[in-house]
């Protein structure tokens, strides 16, 4: 005999049914705990699939604001670096100086060559950080017969300003900065961000005579995106793009210094380390090939960023700085 096929009870009184239904004395006295039993089960597997839906829409729901507010905190990125604050004396030779920027107070150091000046070299720092790396140029080309001047840029160290523009504002500031000096024989003198400002300057300002730039990036758009972290999509870079636009007053792509390269004619040394992973050293490479003038590219084997000026790298600076100023 073939018999129908088995399917679980689906409710109480199916069960009971099952069990000889609700008059079969015999095979009840184990009812009413086996009601109970069955309807606790399906109770915590109600309250169960009732937390995990909640957790799920929950965890939806930040997913969605999460990804929402993204673009804004990259554009903050961009235009707010970290501000270290100036907590070191000025080197020898050097005094405290206030600039007047493009809209900004810029705060920095004047420093006085020994003997007769040979010209300025006016050094531009990088990306969250403040003039205070320059402290050894200073000391270094003070003693070689040159006049110094390092500042914080915009939005660093102690200056005005709470917005970073990676040029677009700050070859501004450098160019007042410039108004203030003897406009003969100045040598701007950058590292990462300070050499893209020199480099933007250099294409526009005729007083300026060399430009040193260490491990520059070659345009503003490239190197956020390689730098950007691994979970911004294509199209959140996009928007924190456009928001860092707006709310910095300023075009992305029009902070280039491959594009100010072609408009550079006075000497520039590049310098980049070879394994520089935070800004490649095709940036420079690209620059490079860009310069219609004098030019020179120096890449430090084994230098990661802000490792290139070290041993033998100075003596060739020494060298470059000599020849663009020798009369």
């Amino acid at each position: 005999m073939s018999s129908a096929p088995f399917s679980p009870p689906q409710t109480a009184e199916d069960l009971i049914s099952r069990r000889g239904g609700t008059g079969d004395l015999a095979g009840a006295g184990d009812m009413p705990a086996a009601i109970e039993g069955y309807h606790t089960n399906e109770m915590k597997i109600s309250a169960r699939m009732g937390i995990l839906g909640g957790g799920v829409i929950l965890l939806t729901a930040v997913s969605v604001y999460v990804a929402s507010q993204l673009p804004a905190w990259a554009a903050n990125g961009l235009l707010h670096p970290i501000r270290h604050r100036v907590h070191q004396p000025p080197p020898a030779h050097c005094e405290e100086s206030v600039f007047t920027g493009a809209g900004v107070t810029l705060r920095g150091w004047n420093c006085r060559a020994s003997g007769t000046p040979r010209g300025t070299v006016v050094y531009l720092h990088g990306v969250a950080d403040n003039r205070t790396s320059g402290s050894a140029i200073a000391e270094r080309y003070c003693g070689r017969g040159f006049e110094v001047v390092a500042y914080d840029s915009r939005g660093h160290g102690e200056s005005g300003g709470d917005t970073c523009t990676y040029g677009y504002f700050e070859k501004k500031d450098l160019h007042r900065v410039l108004d203030t000096l003897e406009p003969h024989r100045i040598v701007l003198f950058g590292t990462s961000l300070g050499a893209a400002v020199a480099l933007q300057e250099a294409a526009e300002d005729k007083r300026i005579s060399a430009v040193i730039a260490v491990e520059s990036f070659s345009d503003l758009r490239t190197v956020a995106v390689e730098r950007a972290p691994f979970f911004l999509t294509r199209a959140t870079i996009r928007k924190a793009f456009l928001l860092a636009e707006e709310w910095g007053r300023f075009r992305v792509d029009a902070v280039s210094p491959v594009a100010a390269a072609a408009h550079i004619s006075v000497p520039v040394l590049l310098i980049h380390g070879a394994l520089d992973r935070d800004t490649p050293v095709a940036h420079s490479q690209r620059i490079l090939a860009a310069l219609r003038g004098p030019k020179q590219l120096i890449v430090v084997p084994g230098a990661h960023h802000n490792e290139s000026l070290q041993g033998d790298v100075w003596s060739e600076i020494d060298k470059w700085i000599d020849g663009a100023v020798r009369e």
